[in-house]
């Protein structure tokens, strides 16, 4: 698991909106839970695959019960991150992507997982997986492209 906590944490701060502390939160409850024996590794997927599966499903579970808690008055909102001028805010651009697709653009390239592994951790068909990531492309490069024309 050392070996992967640098990621692990990325994913769950993913997982939870960017956001630095409930993603520590989440990475903690799910270590609790694998140490605890709620979570064990099966070996039929790949260590990561496993890991980033119990972390998706522990930050759905975190984040259900923090939006239950809290008044939409007291839902905190995020501020973005200073990016200079010339600078491209991926995050800001991610997040204008349906939830499923950005998901699946976060695992390939930030955490260079194959379709087939998401297609495991996410619990979808790798047909669906693939749908999701070539208009999560496109969809993303038609927003790029027209951020250039705004700004250019």
């Amino acid at each position: 698991m050392k070996e992967h906590h640098k990621d692990a944490f990325l994913w769950a701060a993913q997982c939870c909106n960017y956001n630095r502390e409930e993603g520590k939160d989440v990475l903690q409850i799910t270590y609790l839970k694998i140490l605890e024996g709620k979570a064990t590794y099966g070996e039929q997927a790949a260590f990561k695959t496993w890991l980033f599966s119990v972390i998706r499903f522990t930050a759905i579970d975190y984040m259900k019960k923090k939006i239950s808690f809290e008044g939409l008055d007291h839902l905190q909102v995020m501020e973005e991150e200073h990016v200079e001028q010339d600078a491209v805010n991926y995050k800001a651009l991610l997040s204008r992507l349906p939830k499923r697709q950005q998901e699946v653009l976060l695992l390939a390239f930030y955490h260079n997982m194959t379709l087939a592994m998401i297609a495991e951790l996410m619990e979808l068909h790798i047909g669906t997986v693939r749908t999701h990531y070539e208009r999560g492309k496109e969809a993303l490069r038609e927003i790029i492209l027209k951020e250039k024309k705004l700004s250019g």
